[in-house]
């Protein structure tokens, strides 16, 4: 394993206290006269020198990502973060932890790995957000059959670029090498994230009320979750090919491009609405679809009604379900149908969130009202087809 800590300067793998007291380091077979030489962990599969190179390939990538609260640089056992206790009145931190999930299978069917770290940076910090938490800081862990230090930059310069976008530290994380386990060109890859909020502004169902307004943000497209699902519908049974170019994508866009799509990260988003208006809650659209996620955010004397009309989802949602033929309450159990966060607000803020989220760049509009209920979600409607 090769560790990528924030923090000291000590080289990975140096000599540890004993060999630095003028011991000579241990060696299988050491001793043993007859065999011409010892077994090396590169032997086995494991190249040290590899996952250094790989650390070396992302410092400048991680540094960009840096934060006046981070102590040292990379190297160190572990990562180091200063929490300015004073700027706060009394401070919770929030974690959250995250894959990608078989979204990966497709970039490594395409051999690019430069999107998939925006992907995993983006399920775990807009998991914090969604109870008002600042990211702070993400530690990455990176799993692989063989390390190809390019390649594992790349998936490092995709985390580190969706930390920038978050306004978080990449503080540090880990690379291993597990030969025989993975294949040479597999990985997987997961991450956990820090954040801070006040105690008294944490976002909870407590807050949401009768009247409030429920304001939807456009996902960038399937985000990170139901690929097993479009695997197995377009992939597999549908037997189309990654290279095929789909008129409906627009642009000469690839079925590839639109799978590699990186998720939305709304977190610095989400933040500046806090600031500015009056945010009962936010929900991250993600596995188990709007009527799984946003249920979570309400108290059990309301309910959300969804309007599917006030928005159109991107064509891959309309190209899945024709292709598996798959029913409306599958679709919307499985896939974000086009959002990728609800924010749920105060009447009077409505205006003020929607020119907010606009001057930001994120295209957003009201979706629905909370009513008197019994915390379930009531979609309604039927989404504008063509």
């Amino acid at each position: 394993m090769t560790e990528r800590s924030g923090a000291g300067s000590g080289p990975v793998g140096g000599p540890s206290s004993t060999e630095g007291a003028g011991h000579q380091p241990w060696t299988a077979g050491a001793g043993r006269s007859g065999r011409k030489r010892s077994v090396s962990y590169a032997d086995a599969g494991v190249s040290i020198h590899a996952g250094d190179r790989a650390v070396e390939l992302l410092k400048s990538k991680v540094r960009q990502t840096r934060r006046p609260e981070v102590l040292g640089d990379l190297g160190g056992f572990a990562g180091l973060f200063r929490l300015d206790t004073k700027k706060y009145r009394s401070p919770v931190l929030a974690s959250s932890t995250d894959g990608v999930g078989t979204k990966l299978v497709i970039a490594q069917q395409l051999d690019i790995h430069d999107t998939v770290g925006i992907d995993l940076v983006a399920m775990v910090v807009d998991d914090l957000v969604a109870c008002g938490a600042e990211p702070l800081f993400l530690l990455d862990y990176i799993a692989t059959g063989e390390v190809v230090p390019e390649k594992v930059a790349e998936i490092g310069a995709g985390i580190a670029d969706g930390c920038r976008y978050a306004g978080c530290a990449l503080l540090g994380g880990e690379t291993a090498e597990h030969p025989g386990v993975l294949r040479p060109d597999e990985y997987d890859i997961s991450a956990t994230g820090v954040g801070v909020v006040e105690e008294d502004e944490i976002l909870s169902p407590e807050r949401v009320e009768v009247g409030d307004v429920v304001i939807a943000m456009r996902s960038s497209g399937l985000h990170s979750n139901g690929y097993s699902l479009v695997r197995h519908v377009l992939l597999g049974a549908g037997r189309m090919r990654l290279e095929t170019v789909v008129e409906e994508f627009g642009r000469q866009r690839t079925l590839g491009e639109e799978l590699l799509t990186p998720t939305r990260i709304y977190a610095q988003d989400c933040l500046k609405l806090i600031a500015e208006t009056e945010t009962r809650a936010l929900s991250h659209i993600t596995g188990g679809g709007i009527p799984g996620n946003l249920v979570r955010v309400l108290p059990e004397n309301v309910d959300a009604v969804v309007d599917r009309a006030s928005w159109k989802p991107q064509p891959i949602f309309d190209l899945i379900q024709a292709k598996g033929r798959i029913e409306d309450p599958e679709m919307e159990s499985t896939f974000n149908m086009g959002v990728g966060m609800f924010a749920i607000v105060s009447a009077e803020d409505a205006d003020r969130a929607l020119a907010t989220l606009t001057g930001r760049g994120v295209d957003a509009w009201q979706a629905g009202e909370i009513i008197e209920g019994t915390g379930q979600v009531q979609m309604i409607g039927q989404h504008t087809r063509g």
